[in-house]
């Protein structure tokens, strides 16, 4: 699972919100990492230099073997909390498609991608 995190000029400690990131991310979606080719992470301040609440922007787009990429956005007043709530958003979403294509009303599907 390839992570790219690209950052604004607002985001200041670029290394260490791309390592946290990584760490969130390999944490979160650690059991899912054989089906996703490639992440990639957006972080930003939707306020530039104004302050305002909720001005922190994480989105995540995850690319699944075969399938459409999955993609979350989360605001937050700080961008630990928006990186944390964009892969838990992600996470719904992937486990809600991963389900789908494996689980049919209750049973296995026939359609297994192997």
């Amino acid at each position: 699972m390839q992570i790219q995190v690209n950052t604004d000029n607002t985001v200041q400690g670029v290394e260490s919100a791309a390592a946290f990131v990584e760490r969130e991310l390999r944490s979160t979606l650690g059991r899912f990492e054989d089906q996703i080719t490639r992440i990639e992470v957006h972080l930003g301040d939707v306020n530039g230099a104004k302050r305002g609440s909720n001005d922190k922007r994480c989105m995540i787009e995850a690319r699944l073997a075969g399938r459409q990429p999955e993609t979350a956005t989360e605001q937050a007043d700080r961008l630990d909390l928006a990186i944390t709530g964009a892969s838990r958003k992600l996470l719904r979403l992937i486990e809600t498609a991963v389900g789908k294509r494996d689980d049919v009303k209750g049973a296995e599907t026939i359609r297994k991608a192997e």
